[in-house]
Parts: structure tokens; C-alpha cells; sequence
């Protein structure tokens, strides 16, 4: 199932975009190009084109942009979010206003490229553990502002969301643990409280023992190998779920899901992936 979109996050992801471009003085006043070069009564049709192979992801936020700025404009999208397409695809099809239709172009193409670029590589992790049982997870570590529309991405290039932010999923990190004075009391103070889903990062065997013991739903083995991770998931024994994270990579991650774990955490795939190359040309 393609997954949902919020579009009032999209809208407001949009209008920061725009207003960026714009000078927050709207289309018809921010692009002095525009409003310079063309005539205000030219309509013209525009096609998007993947300039090489690719995950698409942010089509229908793209049509918003557009929406946004010239409302009568027309946005039809010839493949849909999720899909793995070719070098040279029709991606989308739009007709406008000529001058709004330019103003809303880089916004667009920023956050489609953007998207697709971490649903892309998303797919490319989500394929390497194919058949393992372990399941794909992003992380916390995206653009600033960005966070819904970067984690809807990595829903489209196959991965699970992990929690959204600090405010819908307890994850007692080493920072923490050092604060109130170890793993089992830290957790056992998120149980005091009722929370669940309490999950606890640990570093070491031991830790990992008195996380469980505690009562950890999810125990996060952090930047341990592949011999230290089996022998992790032998000492939860089900007890938990287990999570591996800590410089994941594409040559690294078969290895890991293959321990046993039943997720591993990935930040590359929101933190560090690379834009693809989405053509818009006008006729």
C-alpha cells in the first residue's frame, strides 16, 4: 500500500520553501524574473523527467506546489509514489500560468529530488535484507523541519517509521543512562511512569541483561558486530525485541539483519542521501 501523505506538514514544508524564493512577498511580487520576462497571459506545458534510475517519492507534493501557487494549474502524475522507475521517465505531466508555474518550479523539484533521493537509497538498504525476517527502521536524523515529508520517503522506499520524534516513543540513549545512573534504573523509571514501548540503548552485554531484566521491551544494541550482536539476541532469547544500529552500511547491513535482530536502524537513509536528478522541461 502506498503510505499516507500529511499534507497540511507538506503544505507548511511548501510555504517555507516558497517563501525562501519569494522573499515572503508571494509569486506575482517575489519573482521579479518572472514577472519581468513573461508575458502575464503565456500558459505553457511542462514535463518531469527521471534523468536516471529511481525510487519516486513526493509526487503529490510536488502537484501542492503548484497548487500553492497558481491553484487553476493542472498537475497529472504518470507513475506513483513507491514506484521504482527507469532513466527517462514521464514522471509528471503540468499546465499553467507560465509566471506561476516558474515561480513553483525549484520548490518542487527540491523537494522531489530530495524525497525520491532518500527513497532511493531507502529501497537500496531495504533490498540487501531481503529474506532475513529483519525489518528496515529510519531514524531521528533528518532536515530540520523536514521530518514527516523525509520519513514518508523512507515508507515509500520500504522501511518502517521508527518513532517520530521525543514526544511519541520512549528510546533511553547513553546520554541518559549516564544521567540517572544506569540502563535498569532508567528503565525502570519509563515503567514507573506507564510508558510503553520503552526501549534502551545498550553497549555492552551486561547492559543489555540488565535492560531485559528491567523490563525493556526493546533492547538497541549499539555499534556492536556481528559476533557480539548473535550472542545479544541468544541473551534477550526473545524476551525483547532487538534493534541494531550504529554505522550501518550497504556492505555491512546482510551481515547484521542476519544475527537474528528483528530491526536495524539506518540514519544514512535520511541523513545522508543524495538528491536524484529530476528534469523539468517546458514547451
Amino acid at each position: 500500500m502506498q503510505p499516507e501523505l500529511d499534507i497540511a506538514d507538506a503544505r507548511r514544508a511548501i510555504q517555507a520553501g516558497l517563501d525562501e524564493d519569494t522573499g515572503g512577498q508571494g509569486w506575482e511580487r517575489g519573482d521579479i524574473t518572472s514577472a519581468t520576462v513573461i508575458p502575464a497571459d503565456l500558459h505553457f506545458k511542462g514535463v518531469m523527467q527521471a534523468r536516471h534510475a529511481m525510487v519516486v517519492s513526493g509526487l503529490p507534493v510536488a502537484a501542492e506546489v503548484f497548487k500553492m501557487v497558481v491553484p487553476q494549474a493542472r498537475f497529472t502524475a504518470k507513475v506513483s509514489d513507491g514506484q521504482m522507475v527507469p532513466a527517462g521517465t514521464v514522471l509528471a505531466e503540468m499546465e499553467g500560468p507560465a509566471r506561476g508555474l516558474l515561480t513553483g518550479e525549484r520548490t518542487a523539484l527540491n523537494l522531489l529530488q530530495l524525497l525520491s533521493g532518500i527513497a532511493t537509497l531507502t529501497r537500496q538498504y531495504a533490498d540487501r535484507i531481503q529474506g532475513t525476517g529483519c525489518t528496515l527502521l529510519d531514524t531521528r536524523k533528518t532536515i530540520p523541519g523536514l521530518r514527516k515529508l523525509s520519513k514518508y520517503a523512507t515508507l515509500c522506499g520500504g522501511a518502517k517509521n521508527h518513532r517520530m520524534g521525543l514526544y511519541d516513543g520512549v528510546l533511553i540513549k547513553d546520554n541518559h543512562i549516564a544521567v540517572c545512573g544506569g540502563v535498569g534504573a532508567a528503565v525502570r523509571a519509563a515503567k514507573q511512569a506507564n510508558l510503553p514501548n520503552i526501549e534502551a540503548e545498550c553497549d555492552t552485554l551486561a547492559q543489555v541483561a540488565e535492560a531485559v531484566e528491567a523490563g525493556a521491551h526493546i533492547v538497541l544494541l549499539d555499534n556492536m558486530g556481528p559476533d557480539m550482536l548473535r550472542q545479544a539476541v541468544a541473551l534477550v532469547a526473545k524476551r525483547a525485541k532487538t534493534e541494531a544500529s550504529g554505522g550501518v552500511t550497504l556492505d555491512t547491513i546482510r551481515a547484521i539483519a542476519e544475527t537474528g535482530v528483528d530491526y536495524v536502524s539506518v540514519g544514512r537513509i535520511t541523513q545522508s542521501a543524495p538528491a536524484v536528478d529530476i528534469g523539468l522541461d517546458w514547451s
